[in-house]
């Protein structure tokens, strides 16, 4: 984390929370522009799960006779490029109260008056800035590589935009309670590897959902996984009609609803666990 948070001074509450935000964004993107380098691994590290999926459902599609599920090998080249931007713009912290509470932040956090789940998403917002210029030159070899086809609407390149947005603040929420779990345990491995799973199988990380049984379809579309991952890939290039494109944002909406009402039920008695403890 190193910048300590920002407190939120007297002044009204919605230009309270939009000046934190935008100074734990500012504080964001200048530590991660200054490690430039480590960013590309990172990057580059990541983008090495979307071409082996790649490789495998191109491959399959050629020897299919150049579809599979209606997916031709240059439509499965758009997918996955369009995944790397995706993937890395909703990385959040999945360990990040495990890591608050261990490194004793969180005490320091509980004095500013703004609850400590704001700093962590308004931090890692200012990294997505960062992410996305350093995307651009990524896309660039990887088109160059796969040759994706696809063609876009004006209304799917805003509602990406928005979607994208609406994915991060969706994982990070759902991760958020999910991580609140280390108010009582040592041991949040065990809890994401029951979580993980989820995400990979009913998100369209792992393959086009479309290309799931039904089951598995009628099911990510009441899971918050979709959202963040399938939905903004396929808002670009899945030619969704309209209907669906709004759609999918309220859905995006609600599970932001949910993810910041299971926050406020759970966190009254997270924190007095953490005082209890003797945090």
């Amino acid at each position: 984390m190193g910048a300590a948070a920002p407190a939120v001074g007297p002044i009204g509450p919605v230009r309270g929370y939009v000046d934190y935000y935008l100074a734990a964004m500012r504080i964001g993107i200048s530590t991660q522009v200054q490690y430039r380098v480590a960013n590309y691994f990172f990057m580059i590290g990541m983008i090495a799960e979307p071409i082996i999926y790649l490789v495998v459902w191109s491959t399959v599609a050629v020897q299919e006779g150049g579809e599979v599920g209606g997916f031709t090998a240059n439509e499965f080249a758009a997918y996955y490029i369009v995944w790397t931007l995706v993937r890395n713009m909703n990385v959040t912290s999945v360990g990040a109260w495990e890591g608050h509470i261990r490194e004793g932040d969180l005490s320091r956090m509980l004095l500013h008056p703004i609850h400590p789940v704001h700093w962590d998403i308004g931090y890692f917002a200012g990294w997505k800035v960062v992410v996305i210029v350093m995307w651009l030159p990524v896309v660039v070899v990887l088109s160059l590589l796969f040759r994706p086809m696809f063609s876009v609407e004006p209304i799917e390149i805003a509602v990406f935009g928005v979607a994208n947005w609406g994915a991060y603040a969706v994982r990070s929420l759902l991760y958020s309670n999910v991580g609140m779990a280390a108010f009582w345990t040592t041991r949040m491995g065990p809890i994401l590897s029951v979580v993980m799973p989820f995400e990979l199988f009913l998100s369209g990380r792992l393959v086009p959902l479309s290309l799931m049984p039904d089951w598995a379809q009628r099911l990510a579309d009441v899971l918050p996984f979709k959202w963040t991952f399938g939905f903004p890939i396929e808002a670009l290039i899945g030619g969704l009609p309209v209907a669906a494109l709004l759609g999918g944002l309220a859905m995006q909406a609600l599970w932001i609803v949910i993810g910041v009402s299971a926050i406020r039920l759970i966190w009254p008695f997270a924190v007095r666990r953490y005082a209890a403890v003797g945090g």
